[in-house]
């Protein structure tokens, strides 16, 4: 079943963060960092049970995808996949962003 694929707010600030930290030592791994979880997100549409269950929650519906060092983290609700944070291992903040469903192309 495909679902919307929705990138909250937080979700596309923290990607840029990181991409601008990767861009430090180079532009190209950047790129390519930001292309492989925009590639990940594509996928959530059909298979989004395919991440792991946060370990720390242990919620059927909060998952992540670990991309590189770094968690792509998201909620199943129904028919959206609420895409909602990416930070490294060390700030895992999956709750927040909920209330915002700012649409990023994916």
């Amino acid at each position: 079943m495909a679902r919307e694929v929705v990138w909250a707010g937080t979700a596309f600030s923290d990607l840029e963060s990181i991409a601008e930290y990767i861009a430090r030592d180079s532009a190209h791994y950047a790129a390519s960092f930001v292309q492989e979880v925009i590639d990940a997100s594509r996928t959530l549409s059909e298979f989004a049970e395919r991440g792991q269950r946060i370990p720390e929650f242990g919620e059927e519906t909060l998952r992540e995808l670990l991309i590189r060092s770094y968690r792509l983290i998201y909620q199943i609700d129904g028919q959206r996949v609420l895409r909602t944070t990416s930070p490294s291992g060390s700030r895992v903040r999956p709750r927040q962003g909920f209330r915002t469903t700012d649409r990023v192309p994916c």
